[in-house]
């Protein structure tokens, strides 16, 4: 699905972004350097001796949902390099804003990040083909520039405003009816099951062009399926992660099984929605914007089943990421009262100058879009960005081999206080004060391979913290402390439970 930093401005059409700027940089930094021997990677500090024993130790201390403060605890012993080896995984480890820099240097022409191992072993099961989440090479980049074009370019992104913005206001108004019936003037719940909906809404409305109702109280049987669907898909794949799938797709286990049957029902879903839509296109005689695969189809660039396989994967990545980081900016501006209202001073003042011109509207809202960026600091949905170098490098004057996946420790890079000032504090204009924020906020990724989704799913949770603050107050008890844990992405460790209060 969730992550912003200063970096060469995406593309306003189907244009990859250019690896010059940062080149630059780079090379500059190299050159005042003093040159000294890189020592070896097999110099480098870590655990990477005994990967299966490694792996043996990790699942039994329950890394697997902690790895984030596993990833904190290892920087912290071994310092800002190191490389751990887990199963089949040999991984080089680096958190430094310019050692990131660096790897996007060495990223080449045709990025690759880590595979999702069961994702693809589903995909060669059923026969089906890769989306564009999965693809490499000249075939990533193809598809990838079609669909740039649809997802990125600012005259996309004007016609996805309004789907995502009537979405908005249906949670408005379902949040508002939820405060009628508690007859105590606010509503206060664990928000994690309605924040979902919010967002599968979302997506589904721009990828497929169709409401699926679930921002109402009866969800029929057919969506509600789909919903448990999407949640069963991510719940089967973490512990996919360091297991060989092919494994256990052979032995027929239990977790293969419900991984094939949630990603069966996805993709039924696909289907179903391009059937419609093939009927509805043929139906349709003005030029509403009847969402991205509708425009994919009538373009006739991809072939089919590439298409339904891009629109899937962007439609399954794009709902835990974005639900989730509002319920953590949720959390965060209910602890920090004074910056919630600095917030909806700027939505107020936006609002009276842009009226209902959405564009104009994000135009003027800065402190909420740095607030974004600080939630996503704090609570990055991945906790590593990966690349697979493309050549020799050399990173903290570690020779890197050429193949080898280097992992941004992303969670730990939010919590240095050498990198970030007083860390643990929720501080929004540490984005706005004119500090060094050059990759420091990669919860998108960068370079040509960044995530596809990054401006749906900005405009999506720009459009609804604007609604929630012009609507409600959010509270929390302020002892309400919630940790981390991970799920394939960071989920609270407990439900929060936040109060919505209407503003009088």
């Amino acid at each position: 699905m969730l992550l912003l930093r200063r970096l060469p401005a995406l593309p306003s059409g189907p244009r990859l972004l250019s690896h010059h700027s940062v080149m630059s940089e780079t090379t500059e930094m190299a050159s005042a350097s003093p040159r000294v021997t890189p020592l070896s990677y097999n110099q480098m500090p870590g655990n990477w001796k005994k990967g299966w024993l490694e792996l043996y130790r990790f699942w039994k201390k329950d890394g697997f949902h902690n790895i984030h403060h596993h990833m904190l605890e290892n920087f912290q012993r071994f310092g800002p390099i190191y490389r751990e080896t887990l199963g089949i995984y040999d991984s080089v480890f680096i958190q430094l804003p310019e050692d990131a820099a660096t790897l996007f240097h060495v990223e080449g022409p045709y990025p690759e990040r880590l595979r999702v191992p069961p994702w693809y072993e589903y995909r060669d099961y059923r026969n089906r083909r890769y989306g564009v989440l999965l693809k490499s090479g000249e075939d990533w980049r193809s598809h990838r520039l079609t669909l740039n074009r649809e997802v990125l370019s600012v005259s996309a992104m004007s016609r996805i405003l309004p789907l995502l913005d009537s979405v908005g206001k249906d949670f408005i108004y379902r949040a508002h009816t939820q405060v009628e019936r508690t007859g105590r003037g606010k509503w206060t719940a664990d928000l994690t099951n309605e924040l979902f909906r919010f967002a599968l809404e979302s997506v589904c409305y721009v990828l497929y062009g169709q409401r699926l109702g679930l921002l109402q109280d009866y969800i029929d049987p057919e969506s509600q399926q789909f919903i448990d669907s999407v949640t069963s898909m991510f719940h089967t794949t973490a512990p996919m992660l360091y297991l060989p799938p092919r494994l256990l797709r052979k032995l027929n286990s239990s977790v293969w099984k419900d991984h094939v049957k949630a990603w069966d029902s996805i993709f039924n879903h696909a289907d179903s929605c391009i059937q419609h839509i093939c009927s509805s296109i043929r139906k349709q005689s003005d030029s509403t914007y009847s969402g991205v695969l509708s425009s994919l189809l009538l373009q006739d660039q991809m072939h089919l089943e590439d298409i339904k396989a891009s629109v899937t994967e962007l439609m399954a990545g794009g709902v835990d990421t974005t639900s989730m980081t509002l319920q953590w900016a949720m959390y965060e501006l209910a602890r920090a009262p004074s910056v919630q209202e600095k917030l909806r001073s700027e939505v107020t003042a936006a609002r009276q100058v842009s009226g209902n011109d959405l564009t104009n509207l994000l135009k003027r809202i800065p402190l909420v879009k740095a607030a974004l960026k600080e939630t996503l600091r704090l609570h990055p949905v991945a906790i590593t960005l990966q690349r697979y170098t493309q050549r020799n490098t050399v990173i903290r004057n570690y020779m890197i081999p050429k193949g080898t996946l280097v992992q941004v420790g992303l969670y730990a890079m939010g919590r240095n206080p050498e990198i970030f000032a007083s860390p643990e504090r929720f501080f929004p204009e540490r984005w706005l004060g004119g500090g060094p924020t050059h990759f420091r906020g990669l919860g998108f990724g960068f370079g040509p391979r960044q995530c596809i989704g990054r401006r749906i799913a900005e405009m999506e949770m720009q459009l609804f913290l604007i609604h929630i603050l012009e609507n409600f107050k959010i509270e929390i008890n302020r002892m309400a402390e919630v940790g981390t844990t991970f799920n394939l992405i960071l989920f609270p460790s407990k439900p929060i439970h936040l109060t919505l209060r209407p503003l009088k």
